[in-house]
């Protein structure tokens, strides 16, 4: 691995001189006055330990940096933290659609709008297994269920029936992964014991622009299931929705409240808004490449240990635009023909793409033993590239 190390090392040094020669072309405006400011701070968070103490001003100076800077400076971090070509796949299976009854703006399962979709119970113990046995045949090493409840309260029989399909997977050797709403400390302890590897709990956007969104879950809500899961010590899944109308301060208010939380999480699902006709965001544009690439890039910088994972909207991303998102730190997808509702890239498609740029996927369970957030410290306090990788 000596020679990663040299070439990180060697683009360090040629960002410098990069930013050394940028600012001697341009005159001493307030631009670019701004500009050095950026580059100077990013010069520093790259050679910094991470942190949890991030400021909205910093997190503003790094996201507004001039976007080929920002994302050479994530590329450098994310080398230091990661073997830098490894991308973790997983795969995620609706195991309950529909009829929920939370008012999220852009969901095709909310029993509010009408956009076509059928409401089913929760799947079958079989139905689990043959889907997941076929992800781990494509490759993933991730197993991920979600089910379409705002919480998991008076579902004991549910829950019940979702243990057994965590022991199942996880006996295949794959990590897994469930996403059921809002969940309370008892009920996370009994996933925990379970198996489970990590639960995702979307934040979804900024504090200040959620309630445009959602108003049947408070922001607040969403951190307390977090912190739930995490004293539960199951890693934390978490991230958001760019496209939904906010704004670039929305941005970064939405990465403060990630980086700054206890620990930072494990995983960060960015999502890119597939707009679902019927709801309310059903016209909605898609969020332009740059704003989404500069989400990408600043949460590799704020949270280096973290898996950063492009989630649902990857499908409508270029070839070209995916790799550069990989070179800016994200290296975790989901792969298969679906997400929940919405269509993803297909496990032939992406093994085409990891053998053509030179990917591998990530090994499951990498340093699991050890607890996701005490592996994630660990990893940040050593800044060293991680384990040898396993070729797709």
């Amino acid at each position: 691995m000596n020679h990663i190390l040299r070439f990180s090392i060697g683009l360090e040094r040629m960002g410098i001189g990069m930013r050394k020669r940028l600012l001697a072309t341009h005159a001493q405006t307030p631009a670019s006055v701004a500009m050095g400011d950026a580059m100077t701070l990013l010069e520093r968070v790259v050679s910094a330990p991470p942190k949890n103490t991030w400021t909205k001003d910093e997190i503003s100076s790094i996201y507004n940096t001039p976007l080929m800077e920002l994302t050479y400076a994530a590329a450098t971090l994310h080398r230091k933290h990661h073997p830098h070509n490894t991308v973790q796949t997983c795969t995620l299976l609706s195991i309950k659609t529909g009829g929920c009854t939370e008012d999220c703006s852009y969901c095709a399962q909310s029993s509010r709008y009408s956009t076509g979709l059928t409401a089913t119970k929760l799947s079958t113990l079989e139905t689990v297994m043959t889907a997941a046995r076929e992800a781990k045949a494509n490759g993933s090493t991730r197993f991920c269920m979600g089910a379409a409840w705002r919480d998991m309260s008076g579902r004991t029989r549910g829950l019940e029936r979702i243990k057994d399909m965590v022991r199942e997977v996880r006996g295949l050797g794959m990590e897994v992964c469930v996403t059921l709403g809002m969940l309370d400390s008892k009920a996370a302890e009994e996933l925990k014991d379970a198996g489970l590897t990590a639960y995702n709990h979307n934040l979804d956007t900024s504090r200040e622009f959620y309630p445009k969104v959602i108003t049947t879950r408070g922001f607040d809500e969403r951190l307390r299931t977090i912190e739930n899961v995490r004293n539960a010590g199951i890693s934390v899944c978490t991230g958001g929705i760019l496209g939904l109308g906010e704004t670039a301060v929305d941005h970064v208010s939405f990465l403060h409240t990630l980086s700054t939380l206890p620990e930072h999480p494990e995983s960060v699902p960015i999502n890119a808004l597939v707009p679902i006709k019927g709801t309310p965001l059903g016209e909605n544009k898609k969020v332009p490449f740059d704003s989404f690439l500069r989400v990408v890039a600043t949460a590799r910088i704020l949270m280096p240990g973290s898996i950063v994972r492009l989630a649902a909207g990857r499908i409508n991303l270029t070839e070209e635009q995916q790799v550069l998102a990989f070179f800016a730190g994200a290296n975790a997808v989901f792969t298969g023909e679906r997400m929940l509702t919405t269509e993803c890239s297909g496990f032939e498609a992406d093994r085409r793409l990891f053998e053509k740029w030179g990917l591998a996927n990530m090994k499951a369970f990498r340093g699991e033993e050890e607890g996701g957030a005490k592996r994630i410290a660990e990893v940040e306090k050593s800044g060293k590239i991680g384990e040898i990788i396993e070729r797709v």
